[in-house]
């Protein structure tokens, strides 16, 4: 499969995948042997939604030392949470495996779920990580106004927080380093199309506030070659780091060594 590129003596680890989604059901193990032939060494499944986040941390506790997991609810399924989300998510967040609170944010690009449902949801889950010291792993799209009115008041509060996905404007990027958040970058900088201002944006973030990701199974980058199949994966990591070391006039291996530097840093991992 293409898209393989390992950089040579450096550990990566992917922030942010979707293990759980049904693409991967059958061919789970092979995607982990893949995405460890291209030296990514630890990967973080996202939980989207209370059924993603008991199978991330299931998933989690079948491999040790290789995967670990995010407890929280997408704003897409924000609509379904009720006291007893908020409890099931606590009890999950008591898990080793589990690093962080989220995906959680608000997304009012589709809004699939009610805004003051998302807003609701987004305070709670920024609550349930005050109260247990946990991280969080954020999600914002066309919201950034009042996501930032949100986030701003519980952030003296919150031991880190990291913007997943970063596609925003050079405005928003200086806000989100104003709240001393960490950024997320994933393969939509590699589109030629949507990615040309988050390519000329990339430098200015600096390497102990940036962390990679691929997101997988999407947002698959447009330009590997051979062309892979429509289904990201976490293999496809070093391709991403590769893109944004170019962008930013680093070496792959300098910047490498320096997001896995901030990434163990944010979550607490120490890498065998």
């Amino acid at each position: 499969m293409g898209g393989v590129e390992r950089v040579s003596g450096v550990h990566l680890i992917d922030i942010g995948l979707n293990l759980t989604h049904r693409s991967f059901a059958k061919d789970t193990a092979a995607v982990l042997e893949r995405a460890q032939q291209a030296g990514v060494v630890h990967m973080v499944v996202t939980g989207t939604s209370l059924e993603a986040s008991r199978n991330a941390v299931t998933l989690a506790k079948h491999h040790p030392g290789l995967l670990s997991a995010t407890t929280g609810v997408h704003p897409h399924d924000a609509k379904h949470w009720d006291d007893s989300t908020a409890a099931e998510l606590r009890t999950l967040a008591a898990s080793p495996q589990v690093l962080a609170i989220g995906e959680c944010g608000l997304d009012f690009d589709r809004d699939f779920s009610p805004r003051p449902d998302q807003e609701r949801c987004f305070e709670a889950q920024l609550a349930l990580a005050v109260e247990t010291g946990l991280p969080v792993f954020l999600h914002e799209r066309r919201a950034h106004a009042r996501f930032v009115a949100i986030l701003e008041q519980y952030r003296p509060q919150l031991c880190d927080v990291v913007v997943h996905c970063f596609t925003g404007s050079g405005a928003e990027l200086r806000r989100y380093l104003e709240l001393d958040a960490h950024i997320g970058i994933t393969g939509w900088i590699c589109d030629e199309r949507r990615g040309k201002e988050l390519q000329g944006l990339v430098g200015d973030i600096p390497a102990n506030r940036l962390m990679l990701e691929t997101d997988a199974p999407f947002l698959t980058p447009r330009d590997l070659r051979p062309k892979p199949p429509r289904r990201n994966e976490p293999s496809f990591l070093p391709h991403i780091l590769h893109t944004v070391a170019r962008l930013r006039g680093d070496t792959p291996q300098e910047l490498g060594e320096a997001v896995t530097a901030t990434t163990c840093r944010f979550f607490g991992l120490a890498l065998g």
